[in-house]
C-alpha cells in the first residue's frame, strides 16, 4: 500500500553518496566476521586530539546543550576570522560567516541560497562526488569540465573556457582534492580568476584539505590571485579533516556579506543550528595549538609515498603524486577487459567489487567521482594496512585473464 505514495523526481535523479555506501558495506561485512581492509573511508585514522575532547565534555557539563545562534556561536565565528587572518592575511568579520554541520552542509546551503533552475555549476572532474547530486537538488545543472591525467589534474584553462557558457554561474575548486589529492597551480588559479571577474561568477574553494600537503611553498590559493575576488568567492573549510573532527559535524563558510544571509535563512528552515557542544569543541581546535594537522602529515607522508611506489610497480598501472588529502587516484584501466571465473572487469564499478570480493579490500569506484579509469583508496590507515592491501591488490590483479 505504502508504494502509492510517490517519491519527488528530484530523489530520483540522484544516487546515494558512493562513499558511504561502500564504507557501510565494508564494515558490515567486518562486523559478519569478513577480513576485509577498509580504503574507503575518507577520514583521519587518528582520535580527536584529547584537548578539544575536554571542551565538548565541558560545553555539555556547563549546560550547553540548547539552541545557539543561527550562523553559530560568536565565540567561534569570531575565533574563525581571527584563525583566517593569522593563516591566510584575510579579513572576515563574524557576519561573513556561517558555522554548519559539517562542510558538506555549508556547501548544500551555498547551492540552496545562490542557484535558480537552469543556472549552471562547472564541477572539474575527478571532482568530490556530492558536487553534481548538490547542484541538481538545488535546481542547477552541473557542467563537468575534464582534468587530464597527464597534467596532474591541473586545470587547464583553454578547456575551462570551452565548458563556460552565458547559464555558467558558478566555478567549484577543490585543491587539494579528493579524490586525486592534486593541487591547482598559481596558473590555473588565476585563469579561474580572471574569468570570473569578467563574467561574474561565484568562486566556491573548498578548502577543507587545505592544512595536509606535501610540499614545502605555500599553497596557491584563488583569494590570492586578485583582491576583488574576495567579493566573489566563498570559502568553504571545516574541522572534520585538520583536527580528526569528521563525527562532530562542524564546518564554516566564509564569504559576502548577502550570500551568508541566504545561507543562514536556509539553515534557520532545516537544522536550526549547528550542534552546539560540537561548536565549543571546534571553539578549542580553531583557537588551540595548531600542530596537530601537521603530526598527521607526517605519518601520512611515507604512507603515502609507499603506496605510489607499489601501485607504480605494477604493469600497467600508473599514479598521480598527490600533493595534498590522504588519497591515491590509480589508473587501473589497463586491466579493463580482463576476466575472473567468467566475468569480465569492464569498468571501474566491477574492479571496486572484484577487490572487495576477492582480496577483501574496500576502495572507491572511480565513476563516482567522474573518472572511471581510476578507484580511489585513502592512505588514512596504518602502514602494516597499506602493505598487506597492496599485496592483495597485486594478488588479485594477477588473477585476472
Amino acid at each position: 500500500m505504502s508504494e502509492r505514495i510517490t517519491l519527488a523526481d528530484r530523489v530520483t535523479r540522484i544516487a546515494p553518496s558512493p562513499t558511504l555506501a561502500v564504507n557501510a558495506k565494508a564494515k558490515a561485512l567486518k562486523a559478519a566476521g569478513a577480513d576485509i581492509l577498509n580504503f574507503s573511508v575518507g577520514e583521519p585514522d587518528f582520535d580527536t586530539p584529547a584537548h578539544v575532547c575536554e571542551a565538548g565534555k565541558k560545553a555539555i557539563d556547563d549546560g550547553h546543550t540548547r539552541y545557539t545562534a543561527v550562523p553559530g556561536i560568536p565565540e567561534l565565528r569570531e575565533a574563525i576570522c581571527a584563525r583566517f587572518k593569522t593563516d591566510h592575511g584575510w579579513d572576515y568579520d563574524p557576519d561573513q560567516i556561517q558555522v554548519c554541520c559539517g562542510g558538506k552542509h555549508g556547501l548544500y546551503n551555498i547551492f540552496q541560497a545562490v542557484l535558480n533552475p537552469g543556472d549552471e555549476v562547472l564541477v572539474p572532474a575527478p571532482y568530490w562526488v556530492s558536487y553534481p547530486p548538490m547542484v541538481q537538488l538545488a535546481g542547477g545543472v552541473p557542467v563537468i569540465v575534464p582534468l587530464a591525467e597527464e597534467d596532474d589534474f591541473d586545470l587547464n584553462p583553454d578547456i575551462l573556457a570551452d565548458y563556460a557558457t552565458d547559464k555558467t554561474r558558478i566555478i567549484m575548486i577543490n585543491s587539494p582534492s579528493n579524490p586525486t589529492g592534486s593541487l591547482f597551480s598559481t596558473r590555473a588559479l588565476d585563469a579561474i580568476g580572471k574569468m570570473a571577474l569578467e563574467r561574474g561568477w561565484l568562486v566556491i574553494t573548498d578548502d577543507i584539505y587545505e592544512t595536509i600537503t606535501y610540499q614545502d611553498e605555500q599553497l596557491p590559493h584563488i583569494l590570492d590571485v586578485d583582491e576583488r575576488l574576495r567579493e566573489q568567492t566563498i570559502v568553504l573549510n571545516g574541522v572534520s579533516k585538520s583536527f580528526a573532527m569528521t563525527g562532530w559535524r562542524i564546518g564554516y563558510a566564509a564569504g559576502p556579506e548577502h550570500i551568508i544571509k541566504a545561507m543562514n535563512k536556509i539553515q534557520s528552515q532545516s537544522t536550526s543550528n549547528p550542534c552546539a557542544p560540537a561548536q565549543y569543541a571546534a571553539l578549542a581546535a580553531v583557537t588551540g595549538p595548531q600542530d596537530f594537522p601537521g603530526t598527521m602529515q607526517e605519518a601520512f607522508l611515507p604512507r603515502r609515498d609507499f603506496f605510489v611506489d607499489d601501485l607504480r610497480a605494477i604493469e600497467g598501472v600508473t599514479c598521480v603524486n598527490p600533493g595534498g588529502a590522504f588519497y591515491v587516484f590509480p589508473n587501473f584501466s589497463a586491466y579493463y577487459g580482463r576476466s575472473f571465473n567468467g566475468k569480465t572487469i569492464n569498468d571501474s564499478v566491477a574492479l571496486a567489487d572484484y577487490f572487495l570480493d576477492e582480496a577483501k579490500v574496500a576502495s572507491v569506484p572511480g565513476s563516482a567521482f567522474g573518472a572511471d579509469d581510476f578507484v580511489r583508496f585513502s592512505f588514512a590507515t596504518s602502514m602494516e594496512v597499506i602493505r598487506e592491501g597492496m599485496k592483495r591488490i597485486r594478488d588479485a590483479l594477477a588473477r585476472l585473464d
